[in-house]
């Protein structure tokens, strides 16, 4: 059995962020990752933000510019300035391998600087169990550090700075010279550090962190010599040490300078405190500890449990009651950190120092309560960015809210009698202690003084009692955020609401996909919708049907008023309004059939091209008619206000212009510039300020460098000469940038109001060539004479190229058929160019690009945009041979921009395979298919009362002129159309219950609980444990079961079913028993599955519920409620109930390590069979009389149900040890295969095979296939796979009709899907999979056949089956420039459309939901 393997939502999730000059040093970028998923945003003022408050940030909205994707799963990123031009990104593997990249301009990808590979033997000394690796950064830039296998140190050393930028850039906020070249490279070989070879032999490091303020660089490490745990805390505590090193990287001579013992054994997390300060905070579960080399240590007690679990001293923080386990911090200041905790709270902790920097306590302030976190980032100490991966990741404007007091005590004076009078002796620390009395100057003095005295001038002088500290607080606001999908527990598919009636008889099912995500609070479901359905408001038939256009009356109104409609000979002219009527006196000419329609001069005018000429209007008035004259007819012609570019025949254009009220035309000679005709065209007005021919010289790195230095260079030669002291000058010249940095977000305020809007012709010929010129004077500043080769980077080119493979096989260079260059995302900033070559969509996105040495042209390239779509229409074996125009040429215009629709801006794709590109403020263009409707010939944006905001018309080929809505329920910025919605608690399990409609979900909510069970025979005693209140309460899930509408996805009152105290819900599915009412036959029942967990100490139970779920009358104005639930079983199991199926209208169940069969009958479950099974059933699927069952230690079994013989017994099973995640059914006709993930990321395809001589006779399991995804996979649902193409109405053929898709869910947020292929089509993709390994340059030197072989840790003895394809590595095929293509095929001895085939194939019957 042979199958593919393809990705079709990426992961969600953030797991780690960093802040960094990403594309060059005019902004700063976040970059956040995930999985093997890495994405670059900027931040963008909002545009709905109303305070026009200038001195504070705006709100800012987070607009993605790059998304890159890599071989390999992330693990760890930092960020080194390594070069002029922009920061460099350190990214860590797994296992343990290290790549430094930096942004490339010339490719506008990722350019591999160094590559580090740390996965040898003896490296790993006989470890099996894989331990993620550790990456840090030295903060002055000198060396990274990378702890691989828990006990070796890799260090990886950088060039040192120029003596001369040592000088004058030590400010992080300086911009970095490089006398050098744009590329630094480690100027000393990695090295590796074995810890338990240092001075203090180093184990079990739990963490480590680079020191501010050391010559050389320093690291300190936490780390548990001696392990223990909490259960041992009364016999062994304090086992944890710290552990400072000195890295001296020249000599490789590593002196431990500083160490700490006897730390509470559950410090889990250091960060380094910036200068002035310095030292180390050390978060403990309980504790926390500040520590520095010459200062005693300070240490407070966040609960009441600290002071049991330690010995340690320490002191109760006052009014808190928190734990920092799993919390993430980033210092704010020198002395101020944002804490957030796993619950979600936001806190603010100051550290309280004197006057020489010692701290003397500490202050929290609880600031808001948000999401849980992963990672967390402060952006210019102005944002707060928080990355989760059980939630929306944010962005948080942190603002200055207020001052509070805070009063610690200090060290007592001997003296008390000179303390009586505490109000004069009183010392205000304010800030820096500039705000005092005049009065008492020299007593302040002394009071000053006195927190900078050893202990004997203590005892000579005193001090006082308290010290007042005042303490900034702060608020939160919310920004923007990022949605996530994951983790994706568990899905199901559902039917869809609101169809329309038009789509409600298609062959085809039509389905939706819901999953569970989030957890706690952050709990949700995610309804997913693969494709587009709209909400057909009336359909008419129009035979004949070529074009249509909506158009805006002068009257000002945001509704369009003028439909107009092309036909074959002639033009027909709608109203628009609450009804829709013919006009026949329009002043449009309605005898001949219209090229363009389309409004001008700020929407008061319209115009209408048709074959010979022009004709301007002013509502129903014609104003002006210009007959063209031309030799040939008119065949395109768009608009762009206040250009209208036409296109002949002939490849001749004609530029119209509106001036005042007038049309001025235009003949131009660009047909005579060339020998090669012009054969598409469009124009584009850009708002971006990239089409430029001058680069920025104001803000270019390169310049300002040279600028500063000479200034500096004066600056200091006359202040060397007049005072002596050079380091004035520095010190002005750093808060001077210090100042300007400060004020980046005024900068970019200013840049977006100063860009003026220009106009541009773009142009394709004959040959290939894309060209772009000026308007209106028409000078050339772009050409690209490759375009038609569709390469990655459309760049200005001079020279021909040498098409080497013209006419091999009848390979011949595609066509440009039509250009679209549009402006999208935040205000249509982000220049898109939309392409049609041969049959294939192409698309690019300009960026920015100063290299070039030409002289007026523009500086900017385009870059190819991957988007994996495949448009061509389906066609059968008869036709291919034909000379037959598809129907994708009988389109004239497929690209219909659309600006505003339902609160989106994009542009809508005609053809064969229609689809919606939306590109929103985030800055990712998304691509919706709307397959459902076939073929659509013509699509323009509707506003209407009867469809407002969101309408639209489109005819399809049946020539149904259908008006028609975007759903709205669905948010649209997303890989998927979703609805997310949110459960404030935990979903555990989602069913989709068909006779009801309704969606059945376990849920679970966290409540304090101080309650322990204690049993004795069958009596249970709950004791309430009586603590202070300064400890922290642990929380108990409490489970329940709600149904939920799948129409308003509300709950329906009065079905929650709740689960006893200390009952969890292990299993929930819907179950086909034998029914025993009225009718014969199987009815869908609810089988719940728990368990419940007293203690150890108590034997685990379990029950088993059936639930019927029955239709009654509603009650009054409440729809919901004629769904009821109604108990038919219920009963205590000797065993907590983990799985449970139906078999043959059986119920079959696991309880403990068994696994029974039961009837229901007389709503009682009657004894059929059971069998003894291994450790622990978490999952169980059926087919027929067979089980699948999955054991979370013991790999998997198969079971046959023997219904004469009433027996259960084991076919065969997998004998090696396998955690599995999830399982699943592979089905391709009569061939079954057996899916499992498990706990390494990996997919394990299993058949039965007694033929088979490995097989034992039947007893063992085939392992068929397997495949490293690198996400973990809990949830499988399968479908069968698409009768019908979208394409056309043809049926596929029987043996796709009996196959099915198996799709899945990761807890990264990510869907795809595995799907059987037959051979041919298996080996043909395997050859070019080979040499795409080969072909595709590897990002960050990762190798993907490595990647996507199995991993294990075990040593047995196996060869990796291999026998799936890596669906996302052959669709870069699609991807791949034309000459590329045609040498991929030719070593694998194919054609590019025989491949294109069958990677069409593949996509269109898999294209559900």
């Amino acid at each position: 059995m042979f199958s593919i393997n393809k990705e079709l939502h990426p992961p969600t999730g953030v797991e780690m962020c960093s802040y960094c000059y990403f594309f060059d040093r005019r902004e700063k970028n976040l970059v956040v990752a995930g999985a093997d998923l890495l994405r670059v945003f900027r931040f963008v003022p909002d545009l709905y933000d109303t305070s026009q408050d200038e001195s504070k940030p705006p709100k800012m909205k987070m607009e993605c510019l790059g998304e890159y994707r890599f071989q390999g799963t992330l693990i760890a990123m930092e960020t080194m300035p390594l070069s002029l031009a922009r920061d460099a990104l350190l990214l860590a593997f797994k296992d343990a391998k290290l790549a430094i990249v930096e942004y490339d301009p010339d490719t506008h990808d990722l350019r591999t600087i160094s590559v580090h590979f740390f996965e040898t033997e003896d490296l790993k000394c006989g470890r099996t169990l894989r331990t993620n690796s550790m990456l840090r950064v030295d903060p002055d830039g000198r060396c990274a550090a990378l702890l691989v296998y828990g006990r070796h140190l890799v260090i990886i050393p950088f060039l040192r700075r120029d003596s001369v930028f040592e000088e004058h850039f030590s400010d992080p906020t300086d911009i970095k010279p490089n006398l050098a070249s744009l590329n630094r490279i480690p100027q000393l070989k990695s090295y590796t550090i074995d810890l338990w070879e240092l001075e203090e032999k180093v184990d079990n490091v739990k963490d480590f962190k680079f020191l501010h303020g050391y010559y050389e660089p320093t690291i300190v490490f936490i780390y548990e010599p001696i392990q223990t745990y909490v259960g041992r805390v009364s016999v062994r505590q304090d086992t944890c040490a710290l552990v400072a090193v000195s890295l001296n990287v020249s000599q490789k001579v590593h002196p431990c300078i500083w160490t700490v013992s006897h730390l509470p054994y559950d410090c889990c997390k250091i960060l380094a405190v910036p200068k002035p300060i310095g030292g180390v905070l050390l978060m403990a579960q309980n504790a926390l500890i500040y520590l520095n080399q010459s200062i005693p240590p300070y240490a407070a007690a966040l609960n009441s449990i600290a002071r049991k679990a330690t010995n340690f001293p320490m002191k109760d923080q006052p009014e808190v009651v928190i734990t920092l386990d799993c919390a993430q911090a980033d210092f704010l200041s020198h002395d101020k950190v944002i804490l957030s905790l796993k619950g979600g709270e936001l806190y603010i902790l100051t550290l309280l120092c004197d006057s020489m920097t010692t701290v003397r306590g500490f202050h929290f302030f609880k600031a808001a309560s948000s999401v849980l976190t992963s990672c967390m980032l402060i952006c210019d100490n102005d944002y707060v960015f928080l990355g989760s991966r059980l939630g929306n990741s944010l962005l948080l404007r942190l603002c200055e809210e207020g001052a509070i007091r805070e009063v610690i005590d200090q060290i007592e004076d001997l003296n008390e009698d000179k303390d009586k009078n505490g109000d004069q002796q009183e010392v205000e620390l304010i800030h820096d202690l500039d705000e005092e009395d005049d009065d008492d100057d020299a007593v302040l003095k002394v009071k000053k003084s006195r927190l900078a005295l050893d202990q004997e001038e203590v005892e000579v002088y005193g001090s006082e009692k308290r010290t007042h500290f005042v303490i900034t607080t702060y608020k939160f606001e919310f920004c923007d955020s990022l949605w996530n999908v994951g983790p994706c527990g568990n899905m199901t598919l559902g039917e869809p609401p609101f169809l329309s009636d038009d789509f409600t008889a298609l062959e085809d099912p039509d389905l939706e996909l819901v999953t569970t995500s989030g957890h706690g609070k952050n709990g949700a479901l995610c309804v997913l919708q693969r494709s587009i359905r709209p909400q057909i408001v009336t359909t008419i038939p129009i035979h004949g049907l070529k074009d249509l256009w909506t158009l805006f009356l002068p009257n000002g109104s945001t509704n369009h008023g003028l439909i107009v409609v092309s036909q074959d000979s002639k033009t027909i002219v709608l109203q628009a309004g609450e009804d829709i009527n013919q006009i026949h006196n329009s002043g449009f000419n309605t005898d001949l059939q219209s090229i363009h329609v389309s409004n001008i001069g700020n929407s008061k005018y319209m115009i209408q091209v048709f074959k010979d000429g022009i004709i301007l209007l002013n509502g129903t008035n014609e104003l002006q008619k210009i007959n063209l004259g031309l030799s040939c007819d008119i065949v395109f012609a768009f608009t762009a206000d206040p250009y209208v570019a036409i296109l002949t025949a002939e490849g001749q254009i004609v530029l119209v212009v509106f001036v005042g009220d007038r049309l001025v035309p235009t003949l131009t000679q660009l047909h005579k510039a060339s020998s090669s005709k012009v054969v598409a065209v469009s124009v584009y007005c850009d708002v971006s300020g990239i089409f430029t021919t001058k680069a920025p010289s104001d803000d270019s790195p390169e310049e300002q460098i040279v600028k500063l230095t000479k200034v500096k260079k004066e600056m200091r030669d006359e202040e060397e000469l007049l005072y002596g002291n050079p380091d004035a000058a520095d010190a002005d010249f750093k808060k001077q940038q210090a100042a300007i940095s400060s004020r980046w977000w005024r900068r970019n305020r200013r840049r977006q109001q100063t860009v003026m809007p220009s106009h541009w012709l773009v142009v394709a010929r004959e040959t290939g060539a894309l060209e772009i010129f000026t308007l209106p004077d028409l000078q050339l500043r772009m050409s690209v004479v490759d375009f038609a080769t569709t390469p990655r980077i459309l760049g200005h080119t001079t020279q021909k190229p040498d098409f080497k493979h013209v006419g091999v096989d009848g390979e011949s260079l595609p066509a440009v058929h039509e250009i679209l260059l549009v402006g999208m995302g935040n205000l249509n900033k982000r220049p898109i160019l939309f392409s049609r070559i041969g049959e294939d969509l192409y698309v690019y996105e300009a960026y920015p690009y100063y290299e070039d040495s030409y002289e007026d042209v523009l500086k900017m390239r385009f870059a190819k945009v991957r988007h994996n779509l495949i448009v061509r229409e389906k066609r059968s074996a008869k036709s291919k041979g034909s000379t037959e125009v598809s129907f994708s040429m009988q389109i004239k215009n497929h690209f219909r921009h659309f600006p505003f629709l339902g609160g989106y801006g994009g542009v809508f794709i005609c053809g064969p395979y229609p689809h919606w590109v939306f590109m929103p403020s985030t800055g990712q263009l998304r691509f919706h298919p709307m397959g459902i409707d076939s073929k659509i010939v013509s699509f323009a944006p509707f506003n209407n009362p009867n469809c407002p905001q969101g309408g639209f018309i489109y005819c399809n080929a049946d020539y149904d002129f259908r008006i028609c809505m975007l759903p709205k329920h669905l948010y649209y910025d997303a890989p998927w159309p979703i609805k997310k919605v949110p459960l404030k608690c935990t979903a555990h399990f989602i069913i989709y219950h068909i006779e009801s409609k309704t969606y059945v979900v376990a849920l679970s909510n966290s409540e304090f609980s101080t309650k322990i069970c204690r049993v004795s025979g069958d009596e249970k005693e709950f004791i309430e444990e009586q603590k202070d209140e300064r400890f922290p309460m642990p929380t108990r899930d409490k489970f329940s079961i709600q149904l939920f509408s799948s129409a308003t996805w509300e709950v329906i009152p009065n079905t929650a079913q709740e689960m006893e105290p200390f009952e969890n819900i292990l299993c929930l599915k819907v179950v086909d028993l034998a029914y025993e009412g009225a009718r014969t036959g199987l009815r869908g029942y609810l089988a719940c599955g728990t368990g419940v967990t007293f203690g150890e100490d108590t034997t685990s139970r379990g029950r088993i519920l059936i639930v019927d779920v029955i239709e009654v009358e509603p009650e009054p104005g409440q729809p919901l409620t004629k769904h009821k639930c109604k108990v038919l079983h219920t009963k205590e199991h000797k065993g907590p109930v983990t799985a449970c199926t139906s078999v043959m209208g059986f119920l079959c169940a696991a309880v403990g390590q068994k696994l029974y069969l039961w009837q229901l009958k007389d709503n009682d479950l009657v004894g059929i069979a059971f069998i003894d099974t291994q450790i622990f059933i978490h999952q169980m699927i059926s087919v027929k009389n067979l089980i699948y069952i999955a054991d979370v230690y013991k790999s998997v079994s198969l079971l046959r149900f023997q219904e004469t013989h009433r027996t259960i017994a084991v076919v065969s099973r997998d004998f090696k040890p396998l955690e599995v995640y999830g399982i699943g059914y592979l089905i391709d006709n009569t061939q079954l295969g057996l899916i499992a993930s498990d706990n390494e990321k990996n997919f394990i395809i299993y058949m039965f095979q007694p033929q088979s001589r490995e097989s034992f006779g039947g007893q063992r399991l085939i392992r068929k296939a397997d495949f490293h995804l690198g996400q973990h996979v809990t949830t499988f649902t399968r479908v069968k796979c698409k009768v019908l193409d979208p394409t056309t109405t043809k049926r596929n053929s029987l043996a796709i009709e009996k196959r099915h898709v198996s799709f899945y869910g990761t807890l990264d947020g990510g869907l795809g899907y595995l799907l059987p292929i037959n051979e041919r089509t298996y080996r043909r993709l395997l050859m070019m999979q080979n040499v795409l390994y080969s072909f595709l340059q590897h990002r960050a030197a990762l190798n993907p056949k490595s990647y996507r072989g199995i991993f294990c840790t075990d040593r047995t003895a196996g060869n990796p089956s291999k026998g799936i394809i890596d669906g996302d590595m052959v669709w870069e095929f699609l991807n791949l420039p034309w000459q590329e293509k045609l040498d991929v095929c030719r070593k694998i001895g194919s054609k590019v459309d025989e491949i294109v085939e069958d990677l069409m194939e593949i996509d269109r019957i898999s294209s559900h939901f």
